[in-house]
């Protein structure tokens, strides 16, 4: 069962996919784009956690830009790449503060709440929990996390990540850099898959890795059961 949510902030309202589980009430997740907007990928993967039991939740994050824009890895890069280039992470982060607001008070939703985020939605799920207060948090190939890693130690949450060793977009250096920021962090794991690339859990992506993928979801998962409350 799915439904669109609209959220409003100051200076709008932008709109949120909604997956229900069938047993409620449930935690929720808010799911963080890549850079084509909430398409098919995205909502499938909302899709995928309902079924686990989790409401899964996607806010628009390019509503300032393109609402609503729906775009595809195999033909939109020219205009993803606008998209990104244009996207404000210090006015996305509220937009992301507002929508886990909007998922504790959600009908049919226990209160708990948890992000995660793929490319740019890793970034600005690693952003928003450290600069509010989530659940739990789970990054995917987050691209520029190493330019903000003075903010890792404001990270209380039980946070992990995940990276590909090949990743074209994220240097060994940089994600070497990453983990050295959270060294000594027991809130905080970070799992690297061998030989997997940029991602690599995308559904039908170019880069798929449908070994890889299964291996995280499995740890995001189980690792949302935990910190999230569901039996």
């Amino acid at each position: 069962m799915s439904e669109i949510l609209s959220i409003t902030v100051p200076d709008g309202t932008f709109s949120a996919y909604v997956a229900r589980p069938a047993r409620q009430p449930a935690p929720a997740v808010v799911i963080l784009q890549e850079i084509f907007g909430v398409n098919p990928d995205l909502r499938q993967t909302a899709d995928e956690l309902a079924a686990l039991g989790f409401v899964g939740i996607c806010p628009d994050l390019f509503w300032r830009q393109a609402p609503n824009v729906q775009l595809s890895d195999k033909t939109d890069w020219d205009k993803t790449g606008k998209l990104y280039e244009a996207y404000d992470v210090n006015q996305g982060v509220p937009d992301i503060v507002a929508t886990v607001q909007a998922a504790r008070t959600l009908p049919g939703a226990t209160g708990k709440v948890g992000v995660v985020g793929f490319c740019l939605g890793g970034l600005m799920t690693f952003l928003t929990a450290a600069r509010s207060n989530v659940d739990a948090a789970v990054c995917y190939y987050g691209g520029r996390t190493e330019q903000f890693l003075a903010e890792a130690p404001n990270v209380t949450a039980p946070l992990i990540m995940h990276f590909g060793t090949e990743d074209e977009y994220i240097s060994r250096d940089a994600q070497k850099a990453i983990k050295d920021s959270v060294a000594g962090m027991p809130n905080v794991e970070i799992f690297t898959y061998q030989g997997s690339a940029h991602a690599f859990s995308r559904h039908n992506g170019t880069k798929y890795d449908a070994a890889a993928a299964a291996l995280a979801n499995g740890r995001t998962a189980s690792f949302f059961k935990t910190h999230l409350g569901l039996a």
